[in-house]
């Protein structure tokens, strides 16, 4: 901030008097004796001239030294608002006191340190489409998202992601700063929290690639303000790897319709198709967030979204400990044997039910009704897995084989209607016409 500084000028005023001699002339020497001589009297006119002009010099000089003592005790300076005492009733300013760690608008240094710990993903499914004449049939869908490099255990890359950038995946795709790519599989999924780990494995990387990337820093995102500078890197419509810029706008934000369990950072970062997954950065390059372009809105501007990186970090942990998953073929998966309906946000609220995987049939002969599972009961977790839904339940099964055990985490309501958690164990049976 520039110093203020209050100034006051004065100019001293030189008065000059000409004096001017008046007087009689002498008588010439006779020989007589010599004679005293009158002294010369100055007229009154002269006299009245000089007594006024010696009073105005002196009234002119109280009255300056006056006026500078007024205006120094009395304020009434023109910039006497540095210089004036400040009351008991002054309001505070706002102004700031510069200091030499100021934030630029170049993020370059801090783009191209954090760039070689984001990654490229793309995602190959295969969903059900239906054609102009009402027939149903499948094709290949691609998606992309982005990710970030948290860590490598002895045999692996890990990456965290978003769920939903990885979900319904056949064949998933992670691409890095050199543009080389590799196939990577899921380590683990929360589809409440919208999290996801995969892993790709290091002897499909190669040396020079090991080199260009790098881990990625985690910030603490329980300190954030609003106001400070944000920076969102992802693969942006699939194009690869950009960077915007932007602020946080705002933290703890509670998103009705996001069906997520946690609040996020809001920011004016652009993010974009593509950013989901990707890294929001502080000004020192700190992951604080993981984009997600799904909360995005295409109604408004300057309103992206971030799920913080400190509520989750637990999450990611478990997720990063999971056992690498590889996806079966239908022949070789296994089944729990049950017909089920989705148990939403809003039907939870509604009927005060968990949200989850309603079991309306346990099929005769099936691994659930083997372990006990009855109607009624709610399946809320598969194993670690956060089941909301039976798409991600079918999903989740993709992974084991028939014969294989899986823990489910099952609530079930008691005879005053309240509903009381259990796990139980099941073995996988083969494939039905139903789960």
């Amino acid at each position: 901030m520039e110093n203020e500084y209050s100034y006051y000028n004065s100019n001293d005023a030189q008065h000059n008097q000409g004096g001017q001699s008046f007087g009689q002339g002498g008588g010439q020497s006779t020989g007589e004796p010599h004679k005293k001589k009158n002294k010369g009297k100055i007229p009154k006119v002269v006299t009245a001239v000089g007594l006024a002009l010696v009073f105005g010099v002196v009234s002119s000089a109280t009255f300056l030294a006056s006026n500078v003592v007024g205006s120094k005790i009395l304020g009434l300076n023109g910039n006497s608002g540095a210089s004036a005492a400040k009351t008991s009733s002054a309001v505070n300013s706002t102004a700031l006191t510069q200091t030499s760690s100021t934030v630029t608008s170049d993020v370059s240094e801090i783009a191209a340190n954090a760039m070689p710990s984001v990654v490229s993903i793309t995602n190959m499914s295969v969903q059900q489409v239906q054609s102009f004449f009402g027939q149903s049939g499948t094709q290949e869908v691609e998606s992309s998202g982005s990710g970030i490099i948290i860590g490598q255990n002895d045999t692996e890359l890990l990456i965290v992601t978003n769920n939903h950038v990885v979900a319904d995946s056949e064949t998933l795709t992670v691409s890095f700063i050199d543009e080389s790519s590799v196939e990577a599989n899921i380590k683990g999924t929360d589809a409440t929290l919208d999290i996801a780990v995969v892993a790709v494995p290091l002897d499909s990387i190669s040396a020079d690639t090991m080199d260009k990337i790098a881990v990625a820093t985690l910030g603490d995102s329980t300190k954030l303000q609003v106001g400070e500078p944000a920076i969102a890197i992802g693969n942006a419509l699939g194009y690869g790897q950009s960077v915007t810029t932007g602020i946080v706008s705002a933290t703890d934000r509670v998103l009705t319709d996001s069906g997520s369990d946690t609040a996020f950072i809001q920011t004016d970062a652009a993010i974009n198709p593509g950013n989901s997954g990707g890294a929001l950065l502080n000004a020192n390059g700190e992951v604080i967030g993981i984009n997600s372009a799904k909360l995005s809105d295409t109604t408004v501007e300057g309103m992206g979204y971030a799920i913080p990186i400190s509520d989750v970090s637990d999450t990611i942990t478990g997720l990063m400990n999971q056992e690498t998953k590889h996806k079966l073929s239908d022949a070789e998966k296994g089944y729990l044997g049950i017909q089920g309906v989705d148990v939403t946000e809003e039907s939870s609220q509604r009927y005060n039910m968990p949200t989850g995987v309603y079991v309306s049939e346990a099929i005769k002969g099936g691994g659930a009704e083997a372990a006990g599972i009855s109607k009624g009961s709610i399946i809320t977790k598969l194993d670690n897995t956060t089941i909301d839904s039976m798409a991600t339940l079918q999903e989740q099964l993709c992974y084991y084989a028939v014969g294989e055990t899986v823990t489910l985490t099952i609530q079930v309501p008691d005879a005053s209607g309240e509903y009381q958690e259990q796990t139980v164990d099941v073995t996988l049976g083969k494939q039905s016409t139903t789960n």
